[in-house]
């Protein structure tokens, strides 16, 4: 029995590690490229007058931002370049035009002084209107210029007041504008309104929306926001692509922008050596009004046309980023002189412009292309993924084969010792 327990624990044993094996595979090392440029964020706030509302942990809303801005003042990684501006701070009157240019740079985006950003957020009190998209607008004109990231926070628990200047299209103005900046919205609120255009203001520029009641909340998401523009980012290099394989633009291991016509194509070439993989990924970017229904194909192609492989994707919102991506590993051959293979990667949009909607410039276009060595033969990416985990799986049915032969003649020997006595 003591010999049947301990082959049983051995074969267990056994059969553990070799699994840690194929669940635990080698990861990826991708590369980074720091940005020299010093990240630039600024914090815009809501100091309308429903900030008194008194619903936020007993506390009023504007007690909840202060206290979250103090924490984040204390909070903020050295490198980045912190402004705060505020929304309707300043007018205490009915004048609808004059509330709606109340937007006022409270603190200067650039190195930080925490006692002196702290001193102007404590004097602020609820007064006015909520004039969200000229704090955009000016929000947008304070972080211009520079390569590092740019990303505005925006706190706000209401609808902008100053239509018909739409902040959704304020953000999606400064998205077709290509500076790559961000766009992230907080609402203090649980309303249905409120949440519909903050959450357009967010998807227009590809940043997140989330809506908070309570205070720690609101501490830590803006934490959050704040620390993510230190993060490093590999910067995009700005390409053309063509309407022709034959003229397009050859394209190393990296990151591109480029700008693509309302249900266009474009073409990018990447050489790809024996015994490499192309990986390839897109994003088309909706920062305008556009039909429903819409979708984007990522095609590999040879010089000739021929298709080799395809990834597509598709969507139906108003503000949308699809993406969609492949991979083409190209088999090793022989010939140490073998030379590169021409792949044609083809973009192809089916957005289409909602009515009056301006159709120039192009839609913003993403793309990632990666040539690494291929993990090992060609074949292996169709190998029910399991790659160089084939020899994994043929030591576990070989271990497995033995297990059974031993446990047979123990079960046999036992049989015949009993059947003796």
């Amino acid at each position: 029995m003591i010999t049947r327990q301990r082959l049983a624990a051995g074969i267990c044993a056994l059969l553990a590690t070799l699994s840690a094996g194929v669940a635990f595979p080698a990861g990826a090392v991708a590369d980074e490229t720091d940005s020299t440029a010093s990240p630039k964020v600024e914090l815009v706030l809501d100091v309308s007058g429903s900030m008194s509302a008194k619903d936020m942990d007993g506390g009023s809303r504007m007690a909840a931002a202060k206290q979250a801005f103090n924490e984040v003042l204390d909070a903020t990684p050295e490198e980045v370049q912190l402004g705060i501006r505020t929304l309707g701070a300043n007018y205490h009157g009915n004048d609808r035009k004059t509330g709606c240019k109340d937007t006022a740079q409270l603190y200067p985006v650039g190195t930080l002084d925490r006692t002196e950003a702290k001193a102007a957020v404590a004097t602020l009190q609820p007064t006015g209107w909520t004039p969200i998209g000229p704090a955009l607008l000016k929000a947008a004109d304070d972080l211009d210029g520079g390569d590092g990231t740019r990303r505005i926070v925006l706190i706000s628990d209401g609808e902008d007041t100053c239509q018909p200047l739409d902040p959704c299209e304020v953000a999606r103005e400064i998205a077709a504008k290509g500076i790559g900046l961000t766009i992230d919205t907080l609402g203090l609120v649980p309303d249905a309104k409120t949440r519909d255009q903050l959450s357009c203001i967010a998807d227009a520029t590809g940043g997140t929306y989330t809506s908070v009641q309570h205070k720690e909340e609101l501490s830590d998401r803006v934490g959050q926001l704040v620390d993510r523009a230190a993060d490093p980012v590999v910067t995009p290099v700005a390409t053309e692509g063509t309407a022709q394989c034959s003229s397009a633009p050859t394209l190393k291991s990296g990151l591109y922008t480029d700008r693509e016509e309302f249900g266009k194509q474009r073409f990018y070439r990447v050489d790809v050596d024996p015994g490499q993989e192309l990986r390839a990924s897109v994003s088309v970017g909706a920062d305008r009004e556009v039909n429903p229904d819409y979708g984007v194909l990522l095609r590999a192609v040879t010089v000739h046309g021929r298709e080799i492989v395809r990834g597509e994707g598709t969507g139906n919102g108003r503000t949308d980023v699809i993406s969609t991506g492949l991979r083409y590993p190209k088999a090793e051959s022989d010939d140490d002189n073998a030379p590169a293979e021409t792949v044609c990667l083809q973009v192809t949009n089916s957005f289409s412009a909602a009515s009056g909607v301006k159709t120039t410039p192009g839609l913003p276009l993403e793309l990632t292309v990666d040539v690494v060595d291929a993990p090992s033969s060609s074949s292996d990416v169709a190998s029910f993924g399991l790659g160089r985990g084939w020899w994994l799986l043929g030591a576990l049915v070989l271990t497995g084969f033995v297990a059974g032969l031993l446990w047979g003649w123990l079960s046999r020997w036992r049989l015949a010792v009993w059947r003796t006595n």
